[in-house]
């Protein structure tokens, strides 16, 4: 299935008080690699823009007033997302402001099957920050450059975090290979590649003992794992 990494920015944060959408940005993926297809649009939201959102995004509505609507670009937008997985963070409210759009213009609601790297972040990092910002810097995926929020360079940052997030569990046989080419009975003869192993660095492993010792905290002392490391 074809990925699509997907985010918006907005007048304010409620589309049922009214708030619109003011950029639309989708990339396609290719593999473990960001491709050259992507969606990308300024919106007049046909209306103002609360000084909240403003100071996020840095985008006015005397600079999008000669934009394009969404009713404009909704069926090229559709087009380019069709049959995709999208992958967004916090999709509830991208989702939820793409809905309230289409609502608007008397056409179905999204449709595609949603990846919510937000939720993801949270089961792999409870208790921490897991905002697109602290996920770069997690990951070290530089993220100096964003000093507003912006569709087109959130979605390119997104997808670095999601190569980061999913690391090891698409790529085990090497580069760019996809799950789907994985059998799920591994031969034992001499043509079955040679598994990479990928050794921690001392970094990763001091966040691993952090990590479970969140998991042992929050769980009161059941994380299977600690329990097996201390055994070992």
């Amino acid at each position: 299935m074809r990925k699509i990494v997907l985010d918006t920015e907005t007048t304010g944060l409620d589309p049922k008080q009214g708030h619109r959408i003011i950029e639309l940005a989708a990339i396609e993926l290719e593999g473990r690699k960001v491709s050259l297809r992507r969606f990308h649009r300024y919106l007049n939201p046909e209306r103002e823009i609360e000084a909240g959102a403003v100071a996020v995004h840095g985008l006015t509505y005397e600079r999008l007033q000669n934009e394009a609507k969404f009713a404009d670009i909704a069926s090229s937008f559709l087009e380019f997302i069709a049959d995709a997985e999208l992958i967004i963070h916090n999709a509830p409210f991208d989702i939820g402001f793409l809905n309230h759009e289409l609502e608007l213009i008397g056409m179905p609601p999204v449709q595609n099957t949603v990846m919510d790297t937000l939720k993801i972040a949270r089961e792999m990092h409870p208790g921490k920050k897991n905002s697109l910002n602290a996920l770069c810097g997690r990951y070290e995926i530089d993220h100096a450059h964003r000093t507003l929020h912006g569709a087109l360079l959130d979605t390119e940052l997104l997808a670095e975090v999601y190569f980061s997030m999913t690391r090891g569990q698409e790529s085990l046989l090497g580069e760019d290979v996809p799950t789907t080419r994985i059998p799920a009975v591994l031969s034992t003869d001499a043509s079955r590649p040679k598994l990479r192993i990928l050794l921690p660095s001392v970094e990763e492993l001091a966040e691993h003992v952090l990590q479970l010792a969140d998991i042992d905290k929050a769980s009161k002392g059941a994380c299977l794992w600690r329990t097996l490391e201390q055994a070992a």
